[in-house]
């Protein structure tokens, strides 16, 4: 039931991470705040396709 997703930048756009969610108890999309290599600084990483 868990499947995998990718997580983007909020500020350069670009796709850092990847983790798993368990579809059937979290619906909604991702949101943690990483660290960014390219932005140097930890910014919010949000669910993308």
């Amino acid at each position: 039931m868990r499947n995998i997703v990718t997580l983007a930048c909020t500020g350069c756009k670009r796709r850092n991470y990847t983790t798993t969610k368990n579809k059937r108890t979290t619906t909604d999309k991702l949101e943690l705040s990483k660290y960014c290599r390219f932005c140097r600084k930890h910014t919010l990483h949000k669910e993308t396709k």
